[in-house]
């Protein structure tokens, strides 16, 4: 997740389109109009991506995901028929940055029509600290793991915020059905606004600010409820985190009377439960739902959302 990763799969994927030029040509020669059946063929590179696209778009639109439920979205190869896919389809939405392998077919397949979430919002730098209590509190830190964050969807107002973007995208691309997507963004962006105000309620109360989880995706979640996330690893779920962290963990756990340490459902949840039985405390899910699966609590974003506003009420004490 974090830029500074190793761009080999954003290289294997350069490749393969490359070495497919001769197909891509015969795609773009029988170019359709982007459409299915009559419906705007949108092609989503990760669920949160989809889950707009689908809500905005409605029964005016056919939305197809890069990324399969429950797949770990960030080291995705892309495929040559996926890339042919983008090359023909009516909108592609993706968040730059997050998966490399995709922003290299996007520049190859040069889709007509293309809606980048990183660009309707602002991304901030963010390492294994972020307090939201202070406006750069892993900065004054000097997090040697920080990285830009692409976790935007987890702020219900950065989401709003990409969520009219994609409105416009697809009103561009679609332009015969634009009212109806103004309208289902505009009830969408309402939603979003209830989400923020029942976080904001709902942890109003608390005892504690401080939570501990596997990897760090809820910095903006964090910044905007005032919490502080304490992630094992940084922004990359993969990184292994050093022993001088996690002796940090430990010393933040006794200091802040943590009494849970969140793991996630896409990724191994070894490490959190190791520090969890070293330290007596209990485990629990927090998603940041970068896809949905059997192991989720709920069948979409908004009640996955809900499960984890209700995780963080028991963890931090919340009435």
């Amino acid at each position: 997740m974090n830029i500074r990763r190793s761009i080999v799969p954003a290289a294997v994927a350069g490749a393969a389109v490359l070495g497919l030029a001769t197909t891509l040509t015969a795609c773009s020669a029988n170019a359709t109009d982007g459409r299915t059946n009559g419906k705007l063929d949108v092609v989503a590179s990760f669920y949160p991506m989809q889950f707009l696209a689908q809500r905005i778009g409605g029964g005016h639109v056919h939305v197809s995901s890069l990324t399969k439920p429950g797949a770990e979205p960030h080291d995705l190869d892309i495929s040559a028929r996926q890339t042919a896919d983008l090359s023909k389809a009516g909108l592609v939405v993706y968040l730059k940055g997050l998966q490399p392998a995709v922003d290299a077919a996007i520049g190859q397949a040069e889709p007509k029509h293309v809606a980048d979430a990183a660009s309707f919002t602002t991304l901030e730098d963010h390492g294994t600290e972020v307090d939201g209590g202070h406006e750069h509190g892993d900065d004054e830190h000097g997090d040697e793991d920080a990285g830009s964050d692409p976790h935007i969807w987890l702020d219900p107002v950065r989401y709003a915020q990409v969520a009219e973007g994609v409105g416009k995208a697809l009103q561009k691309a679609d332009p015969d059905n634009a009212a109806d997507y103004k309208k289902n963004t505009a009830a969408l962006v309402k939603q979003l606004g209830t989400l923020n105000d029942d976080f904001k309620t709902g942890l109003k109360n608390r005892t504690s600010n401080t939570f501990i989880t596997t990897h760090a995706a809820f910095g903006y979640l964090a910044e905007r409820y005032g919490l502080r996330q304490e992630a094992i690893s940084g922004v990359d779920p993969e990184s292994e985190p050093s022993p001088a962290r996690m002796k940090a963990l430990h010393s933040v756990a006794e200091k802040e009377k943590v009494g849970t340490v969140f793991f996630e459902t896409l990724v191994s949840d070894k490490t959190a439960k190791t520090l969890a039985g070293d330290l007596h405390l209990r485990t629990d899910v927090l998603d940041p739902i970068e896809g949905i699966s059997d192991q989720s609590k709920g069948d979409d974003y908004f009640e996955v959302m809900h499960a984890n506003l209700k995780a963080l009420q028991t963890a931090l004490g919340a009435k």
